[in-house]
């Protein structure tokens, strides 16, 4: 039998005898190890709890839900990787492979609301991805940028959110607003806020959608999961993720083909304006886009171009692409160089971002830092992490 873990379906009273015990256990580290046999009154079959501090944390750690405020701190300025997958994991936003029908004119709606609320909340979108049944977007929560921002600016930006019935009263809702000042803050916090960019993407295409097929109900499976993102590598490594869904997915065979991403977008601004190429790599939409705004060295997020960023992104590609043989090409891109990462590394650290990590995608040491932070014995991602180095 494993421990911690009983093979009964147990009364009532004993599942309380069982769970006080296990508090019990774990409120005392001295006696690490605690064996202990109960009856059950209605029939003569003994059975033993075997609990130990050890392992309860990590039966725990697995288990348990993990409070969303452990992931992002609200106010605080963050890299992030947000994933929304449609409900049932349905094909809303493609064509369904069993009933025929072509969701496929709402990805480029969604994509267009992505690059709109970066626009209006104090956000920089990185990368973005629609999907036929979910999407991803890598962003940064810029709280300092709002906080820059007039009464009249956090007006406007909520107004045009949440806009007026009418076109002539959006001056007077705007004017309002400015007068109470304790919900203009509150204003000014939500568009700094990560939740609240979700829920207005998600609810908006959910309203869409549903009133384009006359239904009620869910359009996603529930709230958005999320990704913390430690550092330069973790960023450039999101991207790259996010920017490859349809090359690992096997409906795009590069870049250009990759309809509704950013990289796709990218690419063809390079096409028509190839003066950019050398320029640094900017986000693809937000607060802080601008050349001005990336001289500031403590803004400088990824030390690549434009170029180096769709070479490393076609690079990657080229060794995840399903079904690939051969050797991998040894020509590295310079953008790695600049990561100080190898391409091995590399392929497994993006490769990860889907499924070797979890909450937070960072190097081991950071892992077990976040580990000690969020007390907690275990966090997933530290032995994929130790592998890349120790493999």
């Amino acid at each position: 039998m494993v421990a911690g873990s009983v093979s009964l379906i147990l009364p009532r009273h004993l599942r309380d005898t069982r769970r006080h015990l296990r508090e019990d256990t774990c409120g005392t580290p001295d006696r690490h190890l605690r064996d202990t046999q109960h009856s059950s009154e209605n029939s003569d079959i003994t059975f033993s709890v075997r609990l130990t501090d050890k392992l309860s944390g990590h039966r725990d750690d697995r288990r348990m839900t993990q409070a969303r405020h452990f992931t992002f701190a609200e106010g605080q300025q963050g890299l992030y990787h947000c994933i929304a997958r449609c409900v049932r994991r349905a094909w809303l936003c493609g064509v369904d492979p069993v009933t025929k029908v072509d969701y496929e004119h709402r990805k480029p709606m969604i994509a267009a609301r992505i690059v709109q609320l970066a626009g209006i909340f104090a956000v920089d979108v990185y990368s973005y991805a629609v999907m036929s049944n979910h999407l991803h977007v890598v962003l940064a929560i810029e709280p300092a940028a709002a906080r820059d921002w007039s009464h009249e600016e956090v007006a406007r930006r909520w107004v045009q959110l949440f806009p007026a019935r009418e076109p002539e009263q959006i001056a007077a809702k705007i004017s309002a607003l400015c007068a109470d000042k304790e919900a203009l803050e509150r204003r000014r916090e939500r568009l700094s806020s990560l939740s609240w960019f979700m829920r207005c993407l998600d609810e908006y295409v959910a309203r869409k959608a549903n009133a384009e097929d006359e239904v009620k109900g869910r359009f996603w499976e529930g709230r958005f999961k999320c990704q913390l993102l430690d550092d330069e590598a973790a960023l450039a490594a999101a991207m790259t993720y996010v920017d490859l869904n349809p090359v690992r997915a096997g409906i795009a065979d590069s870049i250009e083909s990759s309809d509704h991403t950013s990289v796709q977008v990218r690419a063809e601004e390079l096409r028509k304006d190839p003066d950019k190429a050398d320029e640094p790599i900017q986000p693809i939409a937000g607060v802080r886009l601008g050349l001005d705004m990336l001289k500031d060295e403590s803004f400088a997020r990824l030390a690549m171009s434009n170029r180096q960023y769709i070479e490393l992104v076609d690079y990657t590609g080229r060794q995840l692409r399903p079904g690939k043989r051969g050797k991998i090409d040894e020509r590295e891109p310079s953008a790695l160089s600049k990561l100080g990462l190898d391409g091995n590394y590399w392929t497994a650290h993006v490769k990860g971002v889907g499924s070797g990590y979890w909450r937070f995608v960072a190097s081991v040491e950071a892992l077990e830092a976040k580990a000690a932070e969020w007390k907690r014995l275990w966090l997933k991602g530290i032995g994929y992490a130790r592998s890349l180095v120790t493999g």
